[in-house]
């Protein structure tokens, strides 16, 4: 009876002994948590400074070193990191040698809560090593490197080989073990003992390590730190490598289309020119003709000569007698010295019909040199319609003046509606800008203000646009000084077409507005 009563009493003393102690060890844990928040507000809002400590760790190792100091303080900081890291898995850590092992995963929270989820399957309350094994699955520690201490013998003579110590040349001897692995306790003959580092003494019989050695701790953290380097490497090398192409994309495809761009410009240039081109064509053929009929008429009255001074008298019946043949011809020759001072007419044209009647008389004038191949004629004739003294020119003009009655028909219709604008004006122009000086001498007084007004009231005396009498912005451009008129508005940009460019294939070009400004009569 006394050995049954003895194991009863035994087991309900160890029962209650094991869950006391239990529940000390998590009120421990319990207030640990307690403290790391209290600690944090510490730390964080730097209240240790009202009692004079000049930093955190200082206040750790004053005030808390009965409890592990600034390291234990580190600790369960870390703890609290992996805990909040977790998330609602958090509650399943008890302490920090638990959270101890998964320090290492906080910077990857998907990672650590996949260690948690397996620590968990195995153990329903994991312990240290549980949670370790699951940190070790998920992300796999590398192996420890193991440190070989030198084997460096106590006796072993050495030479300082570096030049810019003290000692260059002398020699010692090494009697006592190396502090580190780098370094190296060397006695010299008078007895004074410093500490060298290995690479500034020259021992071959001395196996000295290569390369500084960590502990292992840090041995791992740096190993960690360098994977993560390498892959930070490789993917800006990856991102470097698809901007450098995407650029390139970019610059390839900008270039094939200033490239279209041009070719465009450069297909309506060449299109323009193979107009004007073919308009000369046209006008080179009407002159070969012309020339080929004057020359049979020249063949045809050097023939008619020659028959009258070879035929005899009596051949030409009552046609006409060689004596009158020549007294036709001085007569003509007469009449034309009369028609070449028709120039006069050019300095002072009839008042009523003036330009019809001069072009009319300019192309009589130009027939006539043409059929007599006479150069006064031809001169007369430029005169007259106001272009150079050749063939072509004088056709070209009385092309032009042949628009001239149209033009002022169409313009003065626009300007007598009763609400015309300066645009209504400018689209008819537009069709006869080429004989502006023309139809603007045939308009009237009122007819010009009338147009002048429109432009006034239309366009601001800031803003250039179509119509506008303009020169480069830019002092340094020889366009700077010269005159131009914008015909057309594309918007951002505006079409000039310049006075010293009439003559030119290329007419006109494109410039932006604050490229441009108003001219201002420099040449006038």
């Amino acid at each position: 009876m006394l050995t049954l009563e003895s194991e009863r009493t035994s087991t309900l003393d160890y029962s209650n002994l094991n869950i006391s102690i239990q529940e000390t060890f998590a009120a421990i844990d319990r207030f640990e948590w307690q403290a790391v928040d209290e600690i944090m507000q510490m730390r964080e809002q730097q209240l240790y400074r009202k009692a004079g400590y000049k930093s955190f760790e200082q206040y750790c190792q004053a005030e808390l070193s009965a409890w592990g100091g600034y390291r234990r303080i580190n600790q369960l900081l870390g703890a609290k990191k992996v805990i909040d890291a977790s998330g609602e898995l958090g509650k399943h850590i008890k302490n920090e040698r638990q959270a101890r092992s998964l320090l290492r995963l906080v910077k990857e929270p998907e990672k650590l809560k996949q260690a948690v989820v397996i620590a968990l399957e195995g153990n329903s309350s994991p312990s240290e090593s549980d949670f370790a094994s699951a940190a070790n699955i998920v992300v796999p520690q590398l192996p420890r490197k193991k440190v070989q201490e030198p084997m460096v013998s106590k006796t072993a003579k050495v030479t300082v080989s570096s030049q810019s110590h003290p000692r260059y040349g002398e020699s010692g001897v090494i009697d006592a073990e190396a502090p580190n692995a780098w370094q190296q306790i060397v006695t010299f003959a008078d007895g004074e003992k410093l500490l060298i580092n290995n690479e500034d003494l020259n021992a071959k019989s001395v196996p000295f390590p290569n390369e500084r050695t960590f502990p292992p701790e840090y041995s791992e953290a740096i190993a960690q730190i360098k994977e993560q380097h390498q892959q930070e490497l490789e993917r800006l090398s990856q991102e470097l490598r698809i901007g450098l192409q995407t650029e390139a994309t970019t610059r390839a495809e900008a270039q094939v289309q200033e490239q279209i761009q041009s070719l465009q410009n450069l297909y309506k240039q060449q299109r323009e020119q193979n107009v004007q081109l073919q308009r000369r064509l046209d006008e080179m053929e009407s002159l070969r003709q012309l020339e080929t009929e004057n020359q049979q008429l020249r063949q045809r009255i050097q023939d008619l000569e020659n028959a009258v001074e070879q035929r005899p008298l009596q051949q030409w019946g009552n046609t006409m007698t060689q004596q009158a043949t020549k007294v036709l011809n001085k007569q003509v020759k007469q009449a034309l010295e009369k028609t070449i001072d028709l120039r006069l007419l050019a300095v002072e044209p009839p008042k009523e019909n003036a330009t019809e009647c001069l072009r009319l008389m300019g192309m009589a004038l130009k027939n006539l040199a043409s059929a007599m191949n006479n150069t006064q004629a031809l001169e007369a004739a430029a005169i007259i319609l106001g272009s150079e003294p050749t063939p072509s020119a004088i056709a070209y003009r009385a092309e032009q003046l042949e628009m001239l009655p149209q033009a002022v028909s169409d313009i003065r219709q626009v300007l007598a509606q009763p609400e015309c604008t300066w645009q209504d004006y400018w689209a008819v122009a537009q069709e006869y800008k080429v004989i502006k000086q023309d139809y603007w001498g045939e308009l009237t007084t009122q007819e010009t203000d009338l147009i002048t007004a429109l432009q006034n009231t239309s366009t601001e005396p800031d803003s250039i646009g179509i119509g506008s009498i303009v020169a480069h912005a830019d002092p340094y451009r020889t366009l700077y000084v010269e005159k131009g008129e914008v015909v057309e508005d594309l918007g951002e940009e505006l079409v000039v077409a310049w006075d010293c460019w009439k003559e030119q294939s290329k007419k006109t070009d494109r410039y932006f507005r604050d490229e441009l400004r108003f001219w201002q009569g420099e040449n006038q």
